[in-house]
């Protein structure tokens, strides 16, 4: 090849360089970014990240994120262990209990306050905690969050009973529990929102101990992420947080519109009383807005009640020693992602 034919093409790649730069190709766009990986446990306290997606709140940060739905925390949490994806909303305790375990995850924010409560059969022999002793209980994967607030709150702290020697804990899908319950395969449920606002609106279930109503406004979901993601994409959770900051004003600021968005997420169906009248999809979320609310900011408080769950965790054999939730509460990234907003 000649000098000439050479100096040509350089001369030529530049020029093309140069239109690139111009017109804007050669800067990074949301399609050049690789995806945020979100695992969200699927449950209407983790509406800010359906929102943040519905609403375009990720897509005006720039952020490209990829949403995958778990059925609990301990599924989410063997995810995140495998790299499957980058960052979690889900329960505090798989946080702390896989950090014990050499996994370097720390919580960045809160998401929600509430959401759980142990509903029985309407009309059923159960009335109070005592007459659960005996009784089995739909619960959620052994570890989970769920689990570790039925059996260290719920039945040592308030009904006063051993778990698995008092009670027999039935693990099962959330989206279970409710047939469960009407078939008579247990006695109790320990579940979540959008489920219990189902089974009280239809007249089968009754809430018989409403954890927000004993605690209220205790915090539960929280957005989690490895050492490593925070280390190689602050950038990108900055985002993500500022993005889960304008779905929790949205939550609030439109109700009626959020409360269809989560209808559709969830796939609602209406629901008949028993008294005949149907009750819409986006009144039952409206129904389990009582139950729970949504913020990002962790306060002390809430550090507080992380450290109890951690207590209870070490009880149930789930910690083999104990820990401080300062170990694993990180809020550096939300306080600049909310610094404009505040």
């Amino acid at each position: 090849m000649s000098l000439f034919r050479i100096r040509s093409l350089k001369i030529l790649r530049l020029n093309l360089l140069a239109i690139a730069l111009i017109f804007g190709a050669a800067t990074p766009t949301l399609a050049d970014a690789p995806a945020l990986r979100i695992g969200y446990v699927t449950a209407m306290a983790n509406a800010p990240v359906l929102i943040a997606q519905q609403e375009g709140y990720f897509k005006a940060q720039g952020l490209a994120v990829q949403l995958t739905p778990f059925g609990d925390g301990a599924a989410i949490q063997q995810a995140i262990a495998a790299g499957k994806i980058d960052v979690a909303y889900t329960g505090a305790p798989p946080v702390y209990q896989w950090f014990a375990r050499g996994l370097p995850l720390q919580i960045l924010a809160k998401v929600n306050y509430g959401q759980a409560a142990l509903v029985v059969k309407a009309g059923g022999p159960i009335h109070d905690l005592a007459g659960l002793k005996g009784q089995k209980i739909a619960g959620n994967a052994r570890g989970s969050g769920m689990d570790v607030l039925l059996r260290g709150y719920v039945l040592q702290s308030h009904a006063k009973l051993t778990p698995d020697k008092d009670v027999q804990i039935v693990q099962m899908p959330v989206g279970n529990m409710n047939a469960a319950l009407d078939t008579g395969i247990v006695g109790a449920a320990f579940e979540w929102e959008p489920f219990i606002s189902q089974t009280v609106l239809r007249g089968t279930g009754s809430v018989l101990f409403d954890v927000n109503q004993a605690l209220p406004n205790y915090p539960w979901y929280v957005i989690a992420a490895t050492q490593s993601t925070i280390d190689k994409r602050p950038n990108d959770l900055i985002k993500l947080l500022r993005a889960n900051h304008q779905a929790i004003a949205f939550l609030y600021a439109h109700q009626a519109e959020s409360n269809s968005v989560i209808a559709a997420a969830f796939k609602l169906a209406p629901v008949q009383t028993s008294d005949g009248k149907t009750v819409a999809p986006e009144a039952i979320v409206a129904e389990a807005r009582k139950r729970l609310g949504w913020s990002d900011e962790i306060t002390p408080a809430d550090a507080a009640f992380i450290q109890r769950l951690m207590g209870y965790s070490l009880q149930q054999g789930f910690l083999t020693k104990p820990m401080k939730a300062s170990d694993v509460i990180d809020t550096r990234l939300w306080v600049r992602a909310t610094a404009a907003h505040n």
